[in-house]
C-alpha cells in the first residue's frame, strides 16, 4: 500500500518532466523559429466597419472554404510541412494572405510546433509552440492585415 501511495505522489513529478527527445526537438523548434517564425505584414488593408463583427474581427472569414476562406477578393494559403511525423512530431505551419486582384502577398505567419514525445500514460500529450500562441496565430495575422477605416467605430 505504501508503494502505491508513493507511486501516486511521484506520478505528477514524472509526467511533468520532459523526455530527452522532447528537449532536443524543442531546441530544434526554437532554432527553426528564430530563422523565420512569426508574423510579417507587408500591407494593411483598410475595410469599412460593416466588414467587421461586434468583436472587431473580420466577418467574411469562413475557415472551411480552403483557399476561399477569406472570400472572393483574397487567397488564404496554408502550407504544413512535417519535419517529423508520428510521435513525437515537429511541423511548420505557413499561412499567407494574398490579394487576388494583383496577387500581392499582404501578410504571412510561420509557426513551429512539437507535439507529443511524453511518457506513456492516460494524460494528453504535451506540445511546444514557437512563437508563443499569444504572439502569432492566424487570427492575429488577420487582425494585423485587415483594419477598419480610421474614424469608424
Amino acid at each position: 500500500m505504501k508503494a502505491f501511495i508513493a507511486l501516486l505522489l511521484l506520478l505528477p513529478l514524472v509526467t511533468g518532466c520532459a523526455t530527452p527527445s522532447q528537449i532536443m526537438l524543442d531546441a530544434e523548434v526554437k532554432r527553426l523559429c528564430a530563422i523565420d517564425g512569426g508574423i510579417k505584414v507587408y500591407e494593411t488593408v483598410r475595410l469599412p466597419a460593416e466588414k467587421f463583427n461586434k468583436y472587431g474581427q473580420i466577418n467574411f472569414y469562413k475557415p472551411t472554404q480552403g483557399e476561399n476562406t477569406l472570400g472572393p477578393a483574397y487567397i488564404y494559403k496554408w502550407d504544413i510541412h512535417y519535419y517529423k511525423k508520428g510521435e513525437p512530431s515537429v511541423r511548420r505551419d505557413h499561412i499567407k494572405i494574398i490579394r487576388k486582384s494583383d496577387m500581392k502577398l499582404l501578410g504571412e505567419v510561420v509557426m513551429y510546433n512539437r507535439g507529443g514525445g511524453d511518457l506513456p500514460g492516460p494524460w494528453a500529450p504535451s506540445a511546444y509552440h514557437c512563437p508563443d500562441r499569444l504572439e502569432a496565430t492566424e487570427g492575429i495575422l488577420m487582425n494585423q492585415v485587415f483594419a477598419k477605416f480610421e474614424g469608424d467605430n
